[in-house]
């Protein structure tokens, strides 16, 4: 008699609901897609990031649980409108077929046009997902209509939709996250960015020195890099903050000027700042341009 307990596979029905439970919240984005004629309002559409439908796939099938592939071809010799004008493009093509073991396979198409940045790696992004929706996974993303919303100076979005309770997965629609994976952080919707707003925000660590810059980030946009800021309305909150610093600095210096070297260096002395340069935190910077305020009125 065999004594050896055979594990049973996986049932497939359940496989499929797991692959069609919604992303978490954190790793929904939003593009605009169209603005309205005076540039103040925009409709936005709901997406995932390709690595959401990976990190989903390695954790139901394991990486070694499913493939995929992709075909390429190229259309040359086409004309289209760009920028108003008339331009010669050519168009990439490519077809995903994505395998899971015990499923079977499925095919999606994408494509993008030649003369567009990474125009590659996104009709390869087109066809994958299109590939894994055809097993359920994110087929719910199509369920969402446009939503317009305010634009900033920089027509990006002010702020970002509210996910339905149909678009959110069961352990948030049940209020509580999966007793695995512990405590959430908050949910910091991800959307487009300015990379000019990104250069800004670079610049200013120059004048800031890395403390103040650094911790502005942290406070102000939960992230260590300007390039991890998610959202343009973070970007904004993070470019505002460091502006303030910056007169705060400015401020610092021109007071420094009203009251002469010897009575500046003993504000920082007392303060124990060793320069302009290395003011340690924000705190610091107000309560230097309080003494030095209160030196300049004794002064004067």
């Amino acid at each position: 008699m065999a004594t050896e307990e055979t594990k049973a596979s996986p049932d497939p029905n359940n496989l499929f609901v797991e692959l069609a439970e919604p992303f978490d919240p954190s790793e929904i984005k939003w593009r605009v897609t169209h603005t309205s004629r005076d540039g103040n309002r925009g409709a936005v559409i709901a997406f995932a990031d390709p690595r959401a439908y990976t990190d989903r796939l390695n954790q139901l099938f394991t990486p070694t649980g499913w493939t995929r592939t992709y075909d390429v071809s190229t259309v040359s010799s086409v004309t289209r409108m760009k920028k108003d004008k008339l331009i010669q493009t050519g168009k990439v093509l490519v077809t995903c077929i994505l395998t899971i073991t015990g499923l079977g396979c499925h095919s999606g198409s994408g494509e993008e046009w030649a003369d567009e940045e990474n125009a590659m790696t996104s009709a390869e992004a087109q066809a994958f997902k299109r590939a894994a929706s055809c097993f359920g996974l994110g087929r719910y993303l199509y369920n969402f209509t446009e939503v317009w919303v305010s634009l900033n100076e920089y027509r990006q979005p002010t702020q970002f939709p509210q996910l339905p309770q149909w678009a959110l997965p069961k352990s948030h629609r049940l209020g509580k996250a999966h007793l695995a994976s512990g405590p959430r952080p908050p949910t910091i919707q991800r959307g487009s960015i300015d990379q000019k707003v990104t250069a800004k925000v670079e610049g200013f660590r120059r004048i800031l020195g890395d403390a103040i810059y650094g911790e502005i980030l942290c406070r102000a946009g939960h992230v260590r890099r300007a390039n991890d800021i998610p959202n343009a309305q973070l970007q904004a909150n993070v470019a505002e903050a460091m502006e303030r610093a910056v007169r705060g600095i400015r401020k610092a210096n021109s007071l420094a000027e009203q009251i002469g070297e010897a009575s500046f260096v003993a504000v920082m002395d007392r303060l124990q700042i060793e320069s302009m340069a290395t003011i340690p935190k924000l705190e610091s910077l107000k309560a230097l341009v309080i003494e030095l305020e209160e030196a300049a009125r004794s002064v004067a």
